[in-house]
């Protein structure tokens, strides 16, 4: 039988390689976007176990409305992506500094 503390050890563990995806590399923008996903889904998770475990589905709703907004929020990085790339020939983040003004 899975209980709470199963389900937020699970999104602990997947909020920890999120943030070592981060740390560990800068360089690459398309993992850094995916290293933020995966930190948004660990928070989702812990959203739905404890809207589960407490009988409300204000929580789950919730995660609804995050979901959306990060998948908007993925396609804009994706086509900021793409016209940077067009642009520089690169995604290193070390050599996207045309943005600095």
């Amino acid at each position: 039988m899975l209980t709470i503390s199963h389900y937020l050890i699970l999104a602990a563990i997947l909020f920890c390689i999120s943030v070592l995806g981060i740390f560990l590399n800068r360089r690459n923008v398309i993992i850094l976007l995916m290293s933020i996903e995966l930190m948004l889904l660990a928070v989702n998770l812990n959203f739905i176990t404890f809207s589960h475990y407490l009988n409300d589905m204000a929580g789950q709703v919730f995660v609804f409305f995050i979901l959306t907004v990060a998948a908007a929020e993925a396609a804009i990085g994706l086509a900021i992506l793409v016209v940077l790339f067009r642009n520089l020939k690169t995604i290193d983040v070390d050599e996207l500094d045309q943005l600095r003004g």
